[in-house]
């Protein structure tokens, strides 16, 4: 497939990022889909080296460079980790990523302050429709764990999932729609199991 990205300016070159960033479907014919196979590569260029860092002080610089912002002291991410695109993501304060996650982030993954978030968690922010004729389309929906929240390990969360303030998932869960603020939820799909008090 010829690459009809490469000489356009930058602003327009991203066009098709920033259209995903604001909440916006894309067509996978669409002639700018190649600049999403790009911006992976670039991605997968830096995971190459985070993920076989051992000094969590240099693994904070490269994550950085991933994301596109510097990573605050307080925050620690585990390698490995995966991402297609990284400058999505939004880590707040204070926040710790156990190993082997995966986070696809073109519609947009923000995790407040203080979040927990355990081994082998996937979240995801880009979907495809379930009718056959519309399924070559991708659909984001962006994702917010909001401060201190607790992924346990194994979760998987959905497209346009909101978690809530000091919320709990269960390790295992798949998340398929918002979560109350001081809730446990658990299962496939999560459901509510209680309230969570002070």
């Amino acid at each position: 497939m010829k690459n009809n990205t490469e000489h356009k300016p930058a602003e327009d070159r991203d066009a098709i990022i920033k259209t995903l960033r604001d909440q916006e479907s894309v067509s996978m014919s669409d002639p700018d889909m190649p600049r999403l196979a790009e911006v992976a590569s670039e991605a997968f260029k830096v995971l190459k080296d985070f993920n076989l860092e051992y000094d969590l002080e240099k693994g904070r610089a490269l994550f950085g460079t991933l994301i596109g912002k510097d990573l605050d002291e307080t925050t620690t991410v585990y390698p490995p980790f995966y991402t297609n695109y990284g400058k999505n993501i939004s880590l707040g304060k204070g926040v710790f990523i156990n190993h082997d996650c995966s986070m696809l982030d073109l519609g947009g993954i923000e995790i407040e302050d203080e979040v927990m978030i355990g081994p082998r968690v996937s979240i995801t922010s880009e979907n495809h429709p379930i009718s056959p004729k519309e399924r070559k389309t991708l659909v984001p929906g962006k994702v917010t764990i909001k401060k201190n929240a607790w992924i346990g390990s194994n979760v998987n969360i959905l497209p346009g999932v909101t978690i809530g303030e000091h919320s709990v998932v269960a390790a295992g869960a798949v998340v398929t729609k918002n979560v109350p603020p001081r809730t446990l939820v658990g299962g496939i799909p999560a459901k509510e199991l209680k309230k969570l008090e002070d």
